[in-house]
């Protein structure tokens, strides 16, 4: 007798890389000068605040490493000789 193949989830998640704890997650943050404790990264998430996004498992947040990286890459900006504009006229 043989198994019949399972069908994937509804939902089956994209391949997003790796996923990290959150104490994990704010140590990869700090190698793009990104720092935030796991506790903020934990009120940024229960606020709907501007916090990287993470995955539930079973009631535990992971955040993928993809998403993780392109997050913190919108976080910073590029080099910049002075202010912008708009904040000059403050």
């Amino acid at each position: 007798m043989t198994a019949e193949p399972l069908d994937p989830p509804p939902h089956e998640p994209e391949d997003t890389g790796p996923l990290l704890t959150r104490s994990e997650a704010s140590a990869f943050l700090e190698r793009y000068g990104i720092r935030l404790k796991p506790g903020t990264l934990a009120r940024l998430w229960s606020m709907g605040g501007n916090g990287p996004p993470c995955r539930h498992v079973r009631g535990k947040p992971l955040y993928p490493t993809e998403v993780l990286k392109t997050w913190a890459r919108s976080q910073t900006t590029d080099l910049r000789a002075a202010a912008p504009p708009a904040a000059r006229r403050r």
